[in-house]
């Protein structure tokens, strides 16, 4: 008797038609007010839905991780290492924005009269918060007064700090911990489970965020602006193929065989321009790869408040573009300054709602950039925003295995089992 095998789309195919069928939908209802509130409903449900699942998955994995490795010392080792590897990607990923700034010169090509501006009250009030907050406000941000109170917030960082303690905590009461780190590995198992099911409906989910995106931003809104929109997706292009392959290289890691691995979630990553919806994936997919659990559980959330690569580039890239589109001739000596002040910026906006614009608005005044420039790109902010995101996914992602490959907790073995298996089944 003949088995015939079902032919059918897997995930990553379904969500890029949902894509194609979302620009498709958005053309077709643009400005129609109507059809866009009924997808903005339908994208921010399935956002919703990846955000339930978010947090009982980092608090999990990170207790029964930390709680594995048990050594305050080598934890604080590998902390070290993490923000420092941070740090100096971020950093190269403002100094190529600035580079290919300098070289490409976009904001030449602009007539800022020309251009239609947008509301960006909602950010305005959020600058001058974080503005005014200062960078030990967010090191005593850090330590939580109430683990529910952070937990109901989604504050990232002091639930990253409250589990890390927790399971070094478990780790040190020996056998009487093991009945907690059972209930919170079959949580973390649960929660998979759950993510799973929940990654089924990413398909409409992502036609309809991109369609309501289309629907009221209109394809003729991108044309003023499109040489920008091209420069800085290629400024990413080169950042994850050239200094990403490169770092990788050095640890001995192919940089195509992790971008195979996580590829549907980069295409999800873009679509959605929301880091969170792939969070519980690449966890999964860091640890399949070979990672052991307690570096992805901690490097992954980490990143996702640390390691904004693709936010840095556009960051950067934009201040110059402002400055070149009023005429504002940036000296060597000021760009320096800008950069140290992005570097500072975006840690100080870490977790900040629409942090990158967040901190364009912080910055852009030091470098004498009317307010109203930021106006101007702000229609296609939600556009840019989906290839950053893809970057920020991707640094992650390398990150992991990087410090993985430095502690000697990278399973090479597995790692190719994993994509022999992830090849095969394509």
């Amino acid at each position: 008797m003949k088995h015939y095998r079902i032919w059918r789309l897997n995930l990553g195919w379904q969500i890029l038609i949902g894509l194609i069928l979302g620009i498709v939908l958005g053309i077709v209802f643009y400005e129609n007010q109507t059809a866009t509130t009924a997808m903005q409903n339908i994208g921010t449900m399935f956002i919703s839905l990846i955000q339930m699942i978010v947090l009982p998955i980092v608090v999990s994995c990170l207790i029964v991780g930390i709680a594995n490795m048990g050594d305050i010392k080598k934890l604080g080792r590998v902390g070290g290492k993490t923000l420092i590897y941070f740090e100096l990607m971020t950093t190269i990923a403002i100094i190529l924005g600035l580079i290919i700034g300098n070289i490409f010169h976009p904001g030449d090509y602009i007539n800022v009269h020309q251009l239609h501006g947008q509301s960006i009250s909602q950010y305005v009030e959020t600058a001058k918060t974080a503005k005014h907050s200062g960078i030990w406000s967010i090191f005593m941000g850090i330590i939580p007064t109430n683990i529910f109170k952070a937990l109901s917030s989604g504050d990232m960082l002091p639930i990253i700090f409250f589990s890390v303690f927790f399971g070094l905590g478990t780790a040190a009461i020996g056998e009487k911990g093991t009945i907690i780190l059972d209930f919170f590995r079959a949580i973390s198992e649960v929660m998979f489970k759950v993510t799973n099911w929940v990654m089924k409906s990413a398909p409409i989910g992502v036609c309809a965020l991109i369609g309501a995106t289309v629907a009221q931003m209109g394809i003729n809104a991108l044309a003023p602006l499109g040489y920008f929109i091209v420069l800085a997706y290629a400024t990413m292009a080169i950042f994850i193929i050239v200094v990403m392959g490169l770092v990788a290289k050095m640890f001995q890691l192919n940089i195509w065989n992790l971008l195979h691995v996580i590829k549907d979630e980069m295409v999800l990553a873009f679509s959605t321009a929301s880091s969170e919806a792939v969070l519980p994936k690449i966890i999964d997919k860091m640890d399949k790869f070979g990672v052991s659990q307690g570096i992805v559980s901690f490097v992954v959330p980490t990143g996702y408040t640390f390691n904004l690569d693709g936010s840095a580039i556009y960051q950067s890239l934009a201040a110059l573009f402002l400055a070149q589109a009023y005429g504002i001739h940036l000296s060597i000596g000021q760009q320096i300054t800008l950069a140290v002040v992005l570097m500072i910026t975006s840690k100080g906006m870490a977790g900040v709602p629409g942090a990158s614009f967040v901190v364009l608005l912080a910055t852009v005044s030091s470098i004498g950039v009317p307010m109203q420039g930021l106006t101007f790109i702000a229609g296609i902010d939600r556009l840019v925003d989906m290839g950053r995101t893809v970057v920020n996914v991707a640094g992650n992602s390398l990150a992991a295995v990087i410090i993985g490959k430095s502690e000697k907790e990278f399973d090479e073995e597995k790692s190719q089992k994993y994509l022999t298996a992830l090849k095969a089944s394509k």
